[in-house]
C-alpha cells in the first residue's frame, strides 16, 4: 500500500455547533473521481477517543478508492450530556460531505458510515432516523442542514443498539462510572423515554428497511454483551433489511483501532469482508434485496 495512493488532510471543519468547532481527517484517494465515501465514528463510552483511532483505516480505504472521514464529535464529561448534541454533529458531518461533493471529490449519492461501540449506536441512529423528528432540523445554520443524513451502507462494531441495556450493564459492571448515563444526562429509570428515542432498535420499521447493515462483534466482549448485536440482527431480518453479521471467536471489545498489518490483528480479519461489504453497496457490485 503506498501513500502516492492517496492524501489526508487533518482537522477539517464540518461544522460549529454551540461555539465547537467539529473537525475530522479526511482521507482522499489519488487522481480524479467523484469516489464513494465512509464516515467513521470512533467509541469510547460517548466520552473520549478521537479521528486518529481510524487512521489505520483511512489508509486503507483511500488506497482502495473511498474517500475516508473519521470525525470528532461532542464528548460528555462531569455534569455535561451530550445526547442529542453527538447525534446532530454525526448528521452534520454526513451533510458536509453530501453538501461539498465533487469539491471533496465525493459522491454525494454513495455514503457509507461506521463505527464501534458509541460510535455503533451514533451510526445506526443516524441511519435509521437522521432524517425525522426529534432529530432533524436542530441546527438549520448549518451550511448544508437542508441536505438528507440517509446513508447507503452501515458497519457498526459492537454498537449499543439498545441504551436502556446498556444503562442496566453499566449499573451492574460499572457502578461508579455509567458511561450511558453520563451521555444521556440521567438514569434510565428517570428518563426512560430518551432512552428510547436514543435506541436505534426503536426504528427498525419497514419504511425504513433500504439502508442495509454489516454487524461485526466479538465472542468475549465484556462491554456491550453480544447479545445486543444478536437481537439487532433478529429485529432487522423480521423488517426485511439486508443485515449479515460478523462474529469473531475470541474478540473482545476496541479491535476496530488496531493496525491493520500486524498478523493476528482483529480489524485485518474484518477488513476482506468490511471492504465487500461497502464494495458492494457504495460502488454498485450489489444492490441490497
Amino acid at each position: 500500500m503506498s501513500d502516492a495512493a492517496w492524501t489526508v488532510q487533518k482537522g477539517v471543519e464540518y461544522a460549529q455547533h454551540d461555539g465547537v468547532s467539529l473537525r475530522g481527517d479526511l482521507y482522499q484517494p489519488s487522481g480524479e473521481g467523484a469516489f464513494p465515501a465512509i464516515i467513521a465514528v470512533h467509541g469510547g463510552g460517548w466520552q473520549s477517543g478521537g479521528p486518529g483511532s481510524y487512521r489505520h483505516w483511512g489508509a486503507y480505504f483511500a488506497a482502495r478508492g473511498y474517500v475516508f472521514f473519521p470525525i470528532a464529535y461532542r464528548l460528555s464529561r462531569p455534569g455535561v450530556k451530550t445526547y442529542p448534541e453527538a447525534v446532530h454533529d454525526l448528521r452534520a458531518a454526513v451533510q458536509f460531505l453530501r453538501g461539498r461533493g465533487a469539491d471533496i471529490k465525493v459522491d454525494s449519492q454513495r455514503i457509507g458510515l461506521m463505527g464501534g461501540s458509541a460510535g455503533g449506536q451514533l451510526v445506526s441512529l443516524v441511519a435509521l432516523a437522521g432524517d425525522e423528528p426529534p432529530f432533524a432540523g436542530a441546527y438549520p445554520q448549518d451550511a448544508y442542514s437542508h441536505l438528507s443524513t440517509r446513508a447507503q451502507a452501515v458497519a457498526p462494531f459492537y454498537g449499543v443498539f439498545d441504551m436502556a441495556r446498556q444503562w442496566s450493564h453499566d449499573v451492574h459492571c460499572r457502578p461508579y462510572d455509567n458511561i450511558t448515563e453520563k451521555f444521556m444526562g440521567a438514569p434510565a429509570t428517570e428518563e426512560r423515554r430518551f432512552y428510547i428515542e436514543a435506541s436505534p432498535t426503536t426504528y427498525v420499521e419497514k419504511r425504513r428497511n433500504g439502508t442495509p447493515f454489516l454487524l461485526i462483534t466479538g465472542t468475549e466482549d465484556d462491554v456491550v454483551d453480544r447479545s445486543q448485536t444478536d437481537d439487532f440482527l433478529l429485529a432487522l431480518r423480521q423488517t426485511k433489511f439486508y443485515a449479515r453479521r460478523l462474529v469473531l471467536q475470541g474478540a473482545g471489545h476496541f479491535f476496530e483501532s488496531e493496525p491493520l498489518d500486524e498478523p493476528f490483528s482483529r480489524s485485518l480479519q474484518v477488513s476482506g469482508p468490511l471492504l465487500r461489504f461497502f464494495d458492494e453497496f457504495l460502488k454498485g457490485v450489489k444492490k441490497a434485496e
